[in-house]
């Protein structure tokens, strides 16, 4: 049996080899998937048009991006996205190098717009005994206050002078105004939104939620002060369902949460039930994969076999302690799509059917996700002295995290114009897919009904529409034969060429075993695979000294139909693509070398930057 399957397998990679080198076939699909940037008004395209951007940012507005300090208003962030130069918090100016699609400002509920009026004399929050802290113009300073600001939030400790909500609906007014104001409906889209963050015991279970218009909000958003339990955020959400609004909440930092996240029991430490499950997938369609705080697509430990686990890992709980985390389950994407699957085999619903977006984090208005133009996460790093070395009087372990952060992630949706509507709606059905930050084009579908030489059809996309399903969606049950995937992936001409592509598997097996595999479908070059599915690395033209490489090395785009040679009917299953850049140097080495000192030994010099899409799932009747 294991013969005739590697047989099996053999021959769908010949066949696919042959998909990913149908050149002239696949610049014909480039023409439809258009790179991002600016559009004008059109017809909505029926095969979609792909989009990036971000809904996780902060600016000074939120307490501890203002601590930490930003200088930023939300004004700055949306001119930082559509490519203006904006005032850096103490560095040179900041300007994106290729524009966004969309963008939002999502300020932290809890303090929203406090910290900032402690800069003002004429607010009588300038008063209050943490403003000499917050406001010093010493870092060290504010970044102790920040910490014991952050302590006491994680312990549930609650001023009554921090949390005005006459100043809160004050605040969020003027976050929507700045929304409105900046939204060109079908060349930039903005959203209103903010962040629900609950930190119990310095552990991460942040949402992001974003609303799909302006015109059914809430006069004040919720808070973590008034509850660290996620059901009440949702029950706060469906509470404004009722009233005509339309809204969705994002996950993020699982990694951060020390098994939290994606926990089987409840806030209360009861066991998740079907009318939990249901409540949870309704309100979060999306989990932010990564971000400036690292990946948590998948850790080693949980997925020992996969070579490319070890990414971008912020090992952190979410404190200014530099904590460390213990408990790995509960705190990884992969890991939730399999116990979300074994929920659904015990009858219970699938609470983790999450697809995938990248986000930033940024605390600056300027979610930096370009790794050759990075300047940091809070104000301090618009420095690159201080993002490599630190700020006098900062601790050791602080300026580790602050070396290990991430240069953020993108959003990438593939929706019919941009629009609120049109984005919002791709959100809901999951068309979307997260990079580690480069604008890297993903397609991916499946189907019980694709032929091999679909991917290479100057139609590509109307078929692999109309005979299956996009990521994000479900497969339906076949005629007892296996699904074929279609994948393509496009590079971003401002970053390295394509190494490979790889399809991911999760599945339950006769047993309810949950089981995993990651399939090479497409890559660069002559190599070929041993006998043990495994491709041999791409290489690396880095050069440390001067932060340049090369693209000798990798592919322009890369493209595959594959069929699942060991799919079995009556086993659940999830599959997503997975998409990997060659190595290119990682924010840090571009720092270093432009500063003329040795490159870090505390991290990573280069970087394989990367994609994901949202899972499609089958399930039997």
């Amino acid at each position: 049996m294991r013969m005739k399957a590697q047989q099996s397998e053999d021959e769908n990679m010949s066949e696919l080899r042959l998909a990913a080198n149908a050149r002239p076939n696949f610049l014909a699909l480039a023409t439809v998937v258009a790179f991002s940037g600016a559009v004008s008004a059109a017809p909505p395209n029926p095969e979609n048009n792909v989009y990036f951007g971000a809904v996780h940012v902060h600016t000074s507005w939120s307490f501890d991006g203002f601590t930490n300090g930003s200088k930023t208003t939300p004004l700055d962030a949306y001119a930082w996205a559509q490519g203006k130069p904006i005032t850096g918090s103490g560095g040179p100016d900041i300007q994106i190098k290729t524009p966004l699609d969309f963008y939002m400002v999502s300020e932290h509920a809890e303090f929203m717009g406090v910290f900032n009026q402690m800069a003002n004399p004429d607010s009588p929050l300038s008063k209050n005994e943490l403003a000499k802290g917050v406001t010093s113009p010493d870092p060290a300073t504010r970044m102790a206050t920040f910490t014991n600001i952050l302590r006491d939030m994680s312990a549930g400790k609650r001023d009554p002078q921090l949390t005005n909500p006459v100043l809160g609906r004050a605040v969020w007014a003027e976050i929507v105004k700045a929304a409105d104001a900046n939204y060109v409906p079908g060349k930039f889209t903005t959203f209103a939104g903010f962040e629900w963050t609950s930190n119990p015991k310095k552990r991460n279970l942040h949402r992001v939620v974003v609303f799909r218009d302006t015109k059914h909000l809430p006069d004040l958003v919720l808070s973590a002060l008034d509850s660290d339990d996620p059901e009440t955020l949702w029950k706060w959400m469906d509470d404004l369902r009722s009233t005509g609004a339309t809204l969705l909440a994002i996950p993020h930092n699982a990694n951060a949460s020390d098994g939290r996240m994606f926990e089987l029991t409840k806030f209360d430490g009861s066991p998740i039930d079907a009318a939990y499950n249901k409540k949870r997938a309704a309100n979060e369609p999306l989990y932010e994969i990564t971000q400036i705080k690292g990946t948590s697509e998948t850790h080693p430990v949980l997925s020992p076999t996969d070579e490319f686990a070890n990414f971008e890992q912020w090992d952190y709980t979410l404190s200014a302690d530099a904590e460390r985390p213990t408990q790995r389950k509960g705190s990884f994407a992969r890991q939730a799509l399999l116990d979300g699957m074994s929920q659904a085999a015990g009858g219970a619903g699938n609470p983790f059917k999450y697809g995938f977006i990248g986000d930033s984090d940024t605390h600056n208005a300027a979610g930096t996700v370009e790794e050759f133009n990075y300047t940091g996460k809070f104000g301090f790093e618009n420095d690159a002295r201080s993002r490599l070395t630190g700020f006098p009087g900062q601790p050791a372990k602080q300026i580790q995290q602050v070396q290990e952060f991430s240069s953020g992630g993108l959003a990438g949706v593939w929706a019919p114009e941009n629009t609120r509507e049109a984005i919002f709606d791709a959100m809901m059905r999951k068309e979307t897919f997260g990079t580690s930050g480069p604008m890297i084009k993903v397609r991916f579908f499946g189907s019980f009904d694709y032929a091999k030489g679909d991917i290479k059809r100057a139609d590509f996309v109307k078929t692999a529409y109309a005979k299956g399903v996009a990521m994000g969606s479900d497969l339906k049950p076949g005629a007892g034969k296996s699904p074929t995937f279609l994948v393509m992936a496009a590079k971003d001409p401002k970053s390295g060429n394509l190494d490979r592509v790889q399809i991911v598997k999760g599945w339950l097996d006769a047993t309810g075993k949950q089981q995993e595999k990651i399939y090479n479908v497409a890559w660069s070059g002559e190599r070929k695979l041993d006998s043990k599915g495994n491709l041999p690395a791409v290489g690396n033209t880095v050069d440390l000294n001067t932060a340049t490489y090369t693209d000798k090395i990798g592919a322009v785009q890369l493209a595959a139909a594959w069929t699942d040679p060991a799919f079995k009917k009556n086993e659940r299953a999830f599959y997503y693509a997975r998409v990997l850049e060659i190595p290119t140097p990682r924010w840090n080495t571009y720092d270093a070398v432009r500063q003329k000192m040795a490159p870090l030994t505390t991290v990573v010099a280069t970087i394989q930057e990367r994609a994901w899409s949202s899972p499609i799932w089958y399930a039997p009747h």
